[in-house]
């Protein structure tokens, strides 16, 4: 820690990092920063798609029924409702999803995959796989591609409250 001065008499601790640590964090918010434009690049040329598009079809695709609950289909694609609703307009005038009241309970609205937009991602998706080969998968070896999924697995549990360690997060039971 370093001690900062903050006005007249006033001062606080300021955490540092070590290099290696530095290094780390720099490196995973390039990659966080870069990786999704280029991805979006991608499959906007190739598909004329976003990467966003690409993830909620492939959401729907995995869904049973290819149907989810909007406010599930947010969740999912870590999306606001509004986002998501801006999206499934756009896709719903090209025919590949479809919105409609939940049978049941009509303040809930599905989206079902429609057979254009399964096609759509069928054709987007070798593309999109190709790219992330190039770009992440065969730049690894083995044990590097073994690590990362540990990393990202301890991140994203961190992020998402999925824990094994600590003390239980505010949304366990």
């Amino acid at each position: 820690m370093r001690q900062v001065k903050y006005g007249e008499g006033m001062s606080f601790q300021v955490p540092r990092m070590t290099e290696e640590e530095s290094a780390a964090w720099l490196g995973l918010t390039a990659v966080t920063q870069l990786l999704p434009s280029t991805l979006d690049a991608q499959l906007q040329a190739d598909a004329q798609m976003t990467h966003y598009e690409f993830a909620v079809l492939t959401a729907l695709r995995l869904a049973p029924d290819a149907t989810m609950q909007m406010s599930a289909l947010a969740q999912s694609t870590n999306s606001t409702l509004s986002r998501l609703s801006h999206v499934c307009t756009r896709m719903e005038k090209r025919g590949w999803v479809e919105r409609s009241t939940c049978p049941g309970n009509g303040r809930i609205t599905n989206v079902r995959l429609c057979s254009t937009g399964r096609r759509e991602l069928i054709r987007a998706t070798p593309d999109h796989i190709n790219t992330a080969r190039r770009l992440v998968i065969d730049a690894l070896t083995p044990e590097q591609l073994n690590a990362l999924t540990e990393i990202t697995t301890v991140i994203r549990d961190r992020l998402t409250g999925n824990t094994d360690w600590g003390p239980p997060s505010p949304r366990s039971p």
